[in-house]
């Protein structure tokens, strides 16, 4: 594993830091191309996506604060690397697109389709940056496919057990969300209601996100004493989300065209 891709005396370049601004980088491209496709405008789609990232980052530490209060130091550097908590992410940035589509003038669910691919591979790139620092572990299991840590870094900065083999789980979001990135991007370019896509994305990646929780080593306790974390009911949540708009009476299906080369 890598978790430093450069260091400088006492300064280094993060391994997950670089993988995540890619992974911006590349939801954001993916996104202004299918926004111009779709004939929206692209200035305002690019400021969303800033915002959304802003609102995602933000999501996700606070979701994090939650998760390990009384025992998280806001100051430390461990905490300014951390990745924080995707679906407190995905909460709040979908709260502050909804708010920023409204009064730019923006049409919500063509707008939100536009960005379903993008977050998809900006997910995915993310996750191989999970993997590459050691954050988000899996549990210890004697599976073919196990991967075991040997870098005393990763495990400086992140806990992550060493010497013991875990669960893959970084790679199977990585792989999951990879996957659907692929059929999202095909699918956008065929007929589709308004919704459709961004429904698509809400309901796989969180049915997927409940299944790798039970391959996850969570170090709090399981809320309400059931066998499912904070971020399975999360995802719960969003995945009903995602299914009432894939089963609503939307305009008749529109044709996107091919997704231009």
């Amino acid at each position: 594993m890598l978790p430093k891709l450069a260091e400088f005396g006492k300064f280094y370049i993060p391994t997950y830091g670089v993988l995540v601004a890619l992974g911006f980088l590349v939801g954001l491209w993916l996104t202004v191309r299918l926004a111009r496709r779709s004939g929206l405008n692209p200035d305002l789609v690019t400021n969303l996506a800033v915002y959304v990232a802003l609102a995602g980052l933000l999501g996700a530490k606070l979701l994090m604060i939650w998760f390990d209060w009384p025992d998280v130091q806001i100051l430390s550097l461990g905490f300014l690397q951390a990745a924080g908590v995707f679906q407190g992410g995905l909460i709040l940035a979908l709260a502050v697109a909804f708010f920023y589509m409204r009064r730019a003038g923006l049409p919500l669910l063509e707008t939100a389709d536009t960005f379903a691919p993008g977050i998809a591979a900006g997910h995915a790139i993310g996750r191989l940056g999970c993997f590459a620092a050691g954050c988000c572990w899996g549990k210890e299991t004697s599976l073919p496919w196990a991967v075991t840590f040997h870098n005393p870094q990763a495990w400086a900065l992140t806990g992550v057990p060493l010497e013991m083999p875990l669960h893959p789980s970084q790679l199977y979001e990585f792989a999951t969300e990879s996957l659907l990135f692929a059929f999202l991007y095909w699918r956008f370019a065929r007929p589709h209601e308004p919704g459709r896509i961004i429904g698509i994305y809400l309901v796989v990646s969180s049915v997927a996100r409940f299944l790798i929780e039970f391959t996850r080593f969570h170090e709090q306790a399981l809320p309400f004493g059931l066998p499912l974390s904070i971020t399975q009911w999360i995802a719960i949540g969003v995945a009903l989300a995602g299914a009432l708009l894939l089963v609503r009476h939307g305009r008749p299906a529109r044709i996107s065209g091919p997704v231009p080369a």
